[in-house]
């Protein structure tokens, strides 16, 4: 070092206070480069979701300390610019309020602050969110099914964004998780704007209210109907006929469940009433015809002998065996009735027998009698 001043010509001077002057100038000079580059560099990190290596937003980690004592590191968690906050209802849940996820909108970083990058707009008016609703529902975002999950919103909570776009709240945290970055997943908006909405809940539920009352006014329909064509016969006479076909059906078995299944005991009790019918009706007969005197049946006899009546019209044989002995009695008994026929009295007994669901009528003329025993 000695060596290298001695070799120094004698008339070359430094002046100390000029290189002092110089570094001072050069390092002012470079001040407003390092700050804008800091300033992008931090602006480009947070809008690559890495506050963990931001100059301006440091990540503050927590640190848990265990009942021994030992600290364990909690990683931190990505910040998607979604802030958690309860759905307001009222106590009947019928309605529900929307509201706007973040209303301040996000914090300018450095290079924002300083004019390099241009800041983000201004958080919408109500007014302006009723105009991106008014066009959400013209393009009907609300009726058709989540972009991301392809499945209906029903009940579940919905978030509408400030290019218009709707989809499911947990379906695009978990997007914005994934992706790392705030990106609109239709038209790919940076730093849009979030707000709770409801109107898939209320289709829904109109829906489901459209479902019960079509459903319910379907059955009382058919019901109505079904009793209709229960009571009202129709008008084509094929479907007449079958209907009253299946009435009398219908009242027939219902009798036939109501009777008594004894078919004995029924066939006995109708055997009985149609004895006592018969009964009640020879007393009728004797009633309105009284007995006949020995001279009525003497003139009646003699009816019968001019009449010439040798043969029984039941079993066409005679009634007496030998013709020639006509005077004298043959023994077999005969009867004759107040019409003036003679029959056997076994041939007029099996037809009185047979003829038991009949009145006692005259075989030939068919008229009420009364008869006389005797023998030829």
């Amino acid at each position: 070092m000695a060596h290298h001043l001695s070799s120094r010509p004698r008339g070359a001077s430094v002046s100390v206070s000029n290189v002092t002057k110089a570094s001072k100038n050069q390092d002012r000079s470079l001040h407003p480069v390092i700050l804008t580059a800091a300033a992008l560099q931090d602006h480009i990190l947070q809008n690559l979701q890495l506050q963990d290596l931001s100059l301006g937003h440091s990540c503050k980690r927590i640190v848990n300390v265990n009942k021994s004592g030992a600290r364990k590191m909690v990683k931190p968690v990505v910040d998607t610019g979604i802030k958690r906050k309860p759905i307001k209802k009222s106590a009947s849940n019928a309605t529900e309020e929307e509201y706007v996820i973040d209303p301040l909108g996000p914090k300018l970083t450095l290079a924002q602050r300083l004019g390099i990058v241009e800041a983000p707009a201004v958080p919408l008016t109500t007014d302006e969110w009723v105009q991106v609703k008014r066009r959400s529902v013209q393009q009907g975002d609300s009726l058709q099914p989540c972009v991301i999950c392809k499945e209906e919103f029903r009940l579940q909570s919905q978030v509408l964004l400030s290019c218009s776009h709707v989809f499911h709240r947990n379906c695009l945290e978990a997007y914005e998780k994934f992706t790392g970055r705030k990106t609109c997943p239709m038209c790919r908006k940076n730093q849009y704007q979030t707000r709770v909405i409801h109107d898939g809940a209320q289709m829904y539920r109109a829906r489901c209210a459209t479902r019960i009352q079509a459903c319910w006014k379907g059955y009382r329909v058919r019901k109505w109907y079904k009793h209709f064509r229960q009571t009202s016969p129709p008008k084509d006479p094929k479907l007449r006929k079958k209907f009253f076909e299946e009435k009398l059906s219908d009242i027939s078995d219902r009798l036939v469940r109501c009777c008594d299944p004894d078919i004995d005991g029924l066939f006995s009790e109708i055997d009985r009433s149609i004895a006592i019918s018969h009964n009640v009706f020879h007393q009728l007969d004797q009633k309105c015809n009284p007995e006949m005197s020995e001279a009525d049946w003497e003139k009646i006899q003699l009816q019968a002998v001019r009449q010439e009546i040798l043969d029984c019209p039941i079993c066409i044989m005679p009634l007496c065996p030998n013709t020639e002995e006509h005077s004298r009695p043959s023994g077999r008994p005969a009867a004759l009735l107040s019409c003036s026929h003679v029959f056997h009295q076994s041939c007029l007994q099996a037809f009185e027998e047979f003829a038991l669901g009949e009145g006692l009528v005259c075989p030939l003329c068919r008229s009420p009698y009364q008869k006389k025993i005797f023998s030829y």
